[in-house]
């Protein structure tokens, strides 16, 4: 029951900084867009990174609530899922040295995401 609590409130505490962080974007994409070049812009254009901090505080919170065996596993997958971001970014840098397109930034967390996601699915389906 502990945990379903936890979860819930992880959950909650989550998506309310991913929503935060949509409205923050679209609001900051709306009014940023037409500015000068400038420190308003940049700030403006920089408000997005209150979400991120919010989410990043949940995630923080949840690790705290879960038990030891929870981390461990978290901890795994995401270093498994760190290992396939840098190999494949990594080797995409020397790609773009061949002629490749440049890719954005933005593709990293994407990237990280989906690997996490792979990861916790490969594990969950092998038990390990």
């Amino acid at each position: 029951m502990h945990e379903k609590i936890i979860g819930r409130r992880y959950l909650r505490e989550l998506f309310g900084a991913i929503g935060i962080y949509g409205l923050l974007l679209t609001a900051s994409i709306t009014f940023g867009k037409d500015l000068p070049n400038g420190s308003a812009r940049t700030l403006i254009l920089a408000v997005p990174i209150i979400g991120v901090a919010l989410a990043v505080w949940a995630i923080v919170r949840q690790m705290r609530r879960v038990d030891e065996f929870v981390r461990q596993v978290t901890l795994q997958n995401v270093a498994i899922s760190a290992a396939i971001t840098a190999s494949l970014t990594f080797s995409y840098g020397f790609l773009e040295l061949a002629g490749f397109p440049r890719v954005s930034m933005f593709v990293v967390w994407p990237l990280m995401g989906a690997s996490w996601l792979l990861t916790c699915l490969v594990r969950k389906i092998t038990n390990k």
